[in-house]
């Protein structure tokens, strides 16, 4: 089990590491920061942005589905994958019309235990027609789960993807498989997203 003998330090690093796709972004998508500042200013000048001019929106999570080619089937019989939950987020359209937002969200997790998570999505977006849009990109989010560091949170970088409209939305993202152990495999979770306007 890994264990952290400096609490601020190691709440320092995950926030960090959450904080890295969004500098990365700020440089590409948004208008230039000045020069003298950094990329912790710049994320947080980003993130303040997002949830002063931000729409609102409900997240509703129901789903997500074992891999059944890295799990057996003992397993996936043992694991939750009606992982009912509920979440915020605010979401901007920058300047090339890609979508970034914030979000928190609560679920019941594959072990049929509160997982809390808070993150950062970058989405380009491209329209299917008049109305409906798809949208693929990464999220940097910081996750707690109690077989993971004893609950305490870490942060990932992971795939997102979207299909709907502007204010409603099937979403996804997925977690590869780290290791051969079939008792751990990739997942694909799955919310919708409505805006509360």
């Amino acid at each position: 089990m890994l264990k952290f003998k400096n609490f601020s330090s190691c709440a320092a690093l995950c926030a960090s590491s959450l904080v890295l796709s969004m500098s990365a972004q700020a440089q590409i998508t948004t208008e230039s920061p000045p020069e003298e500042m950094g990329w912790w200013d710049s994320a947080k000048t980003k993130v303040n942005k997002i949830l002063d001019d931000g729409d609102l929106s409900l997240m509703v999570a129901g789903h997500t589905h074992h891999g059944r080619g890295t799990y057996t089937k003992e397993r996936i019989a043992e694991l939750n994958e009606n992982t009912w939950g509920l979440g915020f987020s605010k979401a901007i359209r920058n300047q090339k019309d890609n979508e970034e937002s914030v979000y928190a969200m609560m679920i019941s997790d594959s072990h049929f235990k509160p997982q809390p998570m808070a993150g950062y999505a970058y989405q380009w977006m491209q329209p299917l027609g008049d109305k409906v849009e798809v949208g693929g990109g990464l999220t940097g989010v910081l996750i707690s789960r109690t077989d993971y560091f004893g609950g305490f949170p870490f942060p990932a970088i992971l795939p997102i993807a979207s299909i709907g409209t502007r204010s409603t939305k099937l979403m996804a993202t997925y977690v590869p498989r780290f290791s051969k152990n079939k008792g751990n495999g990739d997942v694909l979770f799955l919310f919708v997203r409505f805006d509360l306007k």
